[in-house]
């Protein structure tokens, strides 16, 4: 029997940014706002699963509008759940990403500058989306 193999093309229309940051997230979501102008929100942790068939949380802020979506994760799984799991494992150096689609208020440039503003933050980067393997764990 002959089998067919689905193909599957994402339109990702986001960036993501990595921060590296001793922060917590909640103190990081809060400066967020203040710089930004915008009301991140704690939201239900972000289940992942692996392929070793094991799921990890993950958790998460988002802001999103009808035109404008700024989702701050934790890229690193909860310290208490064994072994080293990230949302990005291509880039475990990051303590944070932001997943970033905001048309209305920033461009690319002006929302890194923003943040980097933010004492807290140490290093913000951009994190091209071309060959990341794991930029489906962004799709929600």
């Amino acid at each position: 029997m002959k089998k067919s193999k689905l193909i599957i093309e994402y339109e990702y229309n986001f960036d993501l940014l990595g921060i590296a940051s001793g922060a917590k997230g909640y103190k990081l979501a809060w400066e967020l706002n203040n710089t930004l102008g915008i009301q991140l929100v704690k939201q239900q942790d972000l289940v992942v699963g692996f392929k070793n068939g094991g799921e990890k949380n993950f958790s998460f802020y988002a802001h999103e509008r009808q035109i404008n979506r700024l989702k701050l994760f934790k890229n690193k799984s909860f310290e208490n759940e064994p072994g080293k799991y990230f949302l990005i494992p291509e880039f475990p150096h990051f303590d944070f990403i932001i997943l970033a689609a905001m048309e209305e208020h920033y461009t690319h440039h002006q929302l890194i500058d923003l943040i980097k503003s933010i004492p807290a933050v140490q290093l913000i980067t951009p994190i091209p989306l071309e060959g990341l393997k794991s930029k489906s764990n962004f799709i929600f």
